[in-house]
């Protein structure tokens, strides 16, 4: 009668493991989803209302080769994205450095970008970006540097990232200096901000990294 017992649990046991597997690992259901940041607005239509989110607005830089870099550039990827100059001395080296680390850890990804925004553009030329680029072993098919305008620059990082609060014009008194990095999904949402200055911060995006990849992998598996 015991070892009948046994063998019922064992065989429960068994059945408890494959319907976990199979619901749980195959499908890889994430365990949470990322919250969307930024104002949302409701639009009603033919008796159904749809949630509008924040998204980040068209863009055209230019990259550390020189080529022209438009949200196109981006489409069916996620990315990481932060705001720099590579003549700073205090955050910036170390924000860069713990980018490397995440860019490093998603290499080769196909779904997983990276965008650095220049806040110096005058300084930071297209030869510049590409020696600053070398330095970090960055490929510019998965880690631009970009400069251009700066107002543009400057608007999409208050507007777009919502990375800066503080009010500005863009102009020549005008000066952004971050240490925030964000997360954009491929429907150009937020889904994180991090302090891109504190390794605990940078272990959580890479944590979100993936969790935000399981999402869109158990949506395409549904």
């Amino acid at each position: 009668m015991k070892t009948k017992i046994i063998n019922i649990a064992l065989i429960a046991s068994a059945v408890l493991l494959f319907i976990y597997a199979f619901f749980i690992y195959d499908n890889k259901k994430p365990l949470r989803y990322l919250p969307i940041f930024g104002e949302k607005s409701y639009e009603s239509k033919n008796g159904k209302t749809d949630t509008i989110f924040h998204t980040i607005q068209n863009f055209n830089f230019t990259n550390q080769d020189g080529k022209t870099v438009t949200e196109n550039d981006f489409k069916g990827s996620i990315y990481v994205t932060d705001f720099f100059f590579t003549t700073c001395h205090s955050i910036c080296p170390i924000m860069s450095n713990q980018m490397e680390r995440i860019y490093d850890k998603f290499k080769n990804n196909s779904e997983v970008k990276f965008l650095s925004h220049t806040v110096d553009p005058e300084i930071d030329t297209v030869a510049q970006l590409k020696q600053y680029a070398i330095k970090h072993n960055a490929d510019t098919k998965q880690w631009m540097f970009v400069t251009g305008v700066k107002k543009a620059l400057y608007d999409i990082a208050r507007t777009g990232y919502l990375l800066n609060a503080e009010q500005g014009d863009g102009g020549p008194d005008d000066f952004i200096h971050t240490q925030n990095f964000a997360l954009i999904d491929k429907e150009k949402r937020i889904r994180g901000f991090y302090d891109g200055t504190d390794s605990t911060d940078i272990n959580q995006l890479i944590k979100d990294i993936d969790l935000l990849l399981a999402e869109y992998n158990y949506k395409n598996k549904r």
